[in-house]
């Protein structure tokens, strides 16, 4: 497994994908498919959900030269899979094997159900396909749920493109009991129907793509910059600059006043149970009041808090394949390794602490984050939070008590 960014890729040959896309088949498990590209390996550093679902993906198939570009010079080898040439692939064994198959259509695509329907009987005069048209934020409503499972399809595919099609697989698997495999593709049936026309074969075998893309529509030239340049720019940084650096974060104590207690809330991390902390995240290039503000938005929805302090740069530890061990010889806890968006050392954290005026059911943790959420009496906090988390949580408690609020 290549890990690009952050995102988990595959590292299986079109054989073997193919071979395992099958076996999905079988299992009598549901199953989805993605196939990030450099475009939206950039979105989902801006979009947390979208960078939740990719690596939860059954498969993640690279689709885009760029990406075997960035797994070589981490030291992998991935091979390229784009989602034109596995949904062909899909679409012969299902007609093969006479297994149902549905397409969620972007309504406002280039390709009408019509177009794919009437290209696909062409293609595959044996597929038992079913098309449907919808809006991409009406994809999960009662009408479409039960057309699709009034069919009863075994695979589906989604075009909507990123992120909504990768949303709306997450989401929507558990409606539709009988899918067992489901592909977010795209553009590809666009390939199918005619609409779009695919570079030749020599700028696929190239990895230039891109270029023919830009020769016959400028007007994806940002695209197309931010999937060539500042893709392969943050690979570079992430390889040979971000493993010597500590990447900036801001811990965030938010607590309230309950009959003269202050008590803190404390989050129980998703996929994790008991591991509970206080909400944290990178500060992304703003300061520690922007982004303590921003980050405890955004993993709680609070917005009715008042900041009291902030601590800057007040911890420091690395990542390790050492175990989460705290050295009290040099003042800070070693994490094991992980992987984050960028590959640092390690981190560097400030402390960011506010007041919260709102009410509770005002809080809403995000499902990609966490779990659970609660409030803890401010003495109870450091034995309530993950042991890995406790050296750290001491000096933090310290810094609040000094503030006597």
């Amino acid at each position: 497994m290549a890990n690009i960014l952050g995102i988990n890729l595959g590292e299986y040959s079109p054989t073997e994908v193919l071979e395992k896309s099958i076996e999905f088949l079988k299992d009598g498990e549901q199953h989805y498919i993605v196939t990030p590209n450099p475009e939206i390996i950039l979105t989902s550093h801006q979009d947390e959900e979208l960078f939740y679902i990719l690596n939860r993906a059954d498969l993640s198939l690279a689709d885009g030269f760029g990406l075997k570009i960035a797994a070589w010079l981490f030291g992998e080898q991935i091979f390229r899979q784009t989602g034109a040439d596995l949904t062909k692939e899909i679409l012969e064994v299902a007609s093969q094997k006479n297994i149902k198959i549905v397409i969620l259509n972007w309504k406002n695509g280039l390709s009408s159900a019509q177009n794919i329907k009437d290209s696909l009987n062409k293609q595959y005069p044996a597929l038992n396909v079913l098309v449907i048209d919808a809006e991409r934020d009406k994809a999960l409503s009662a009408e479409i749920n039960i057309q699709i499972n009034n069919f009863s399809p075994t695979i589906l595919f989604n075009t909507f493109g990123c992120p909504y099609q990768e949303k709306n697989i997450y989401h929507g698997l558990k409606n539709w009991p009988s899918v067992k495999l489901a592909l977010a593709v795209g553009g590809s049936f666009d390939y199918i129907t005619g609409r779009a026309k695919r570079a030749p074969k020599i700028f696929r075998q190239l990895g230039i793509e891109w270029l023919w893309r830009l020769i016959r529509q400028p007007r994806r030239l940002k695209r197309i910059y931010n999937a060539t340049c500042i893709f392969l720019t943050k690979v570079m940084i992430s390889r040979f600059v971000n493993p010597h650096l500590y990447r900036p974060n801001v811990a965030c104590m938010l607590y309230k006043k309950e009959k003269g207690i202050n008590k803190i809330l404390v989050v129980e991390r998703n996929g994790e149970p008991n591991h509970w902390q206080i909400p944290q995240g990178g500060l992304d290039g703003e300061t520690p009041e922007i982004a303590g503000a921003r980050e405890i938005e955004e993993e709680t929805h609070a917005v009715d808090f008042v900041v009291k302090g902030v601590f800057k740069n007040l911890i420091r530890y690395e990542f390790s394949g050492k175990g989460r061990d705290y050295r009290p010889d040099i003042q800070r806890p070693v994490y094991e390794g992980k992987k984050y968006k960028f590959d640092y050392k390690g981190q560097k954290q400030s402390l960011y602490i506010a007041e919260f005026t709102g009410q509770d059911d005002e809080i809403k943790i995000n499902f990609w984050d966490h779990s659970n959420w609660q409030w803890v009496d401010e003495d109870k906090l450091v034995e309530t939070v993950h042991t890995d988390r406790q050296a750290n949580t001491k000096i933090f408690l310290e810094k609040f008590k000094s503030l006597n609020l």
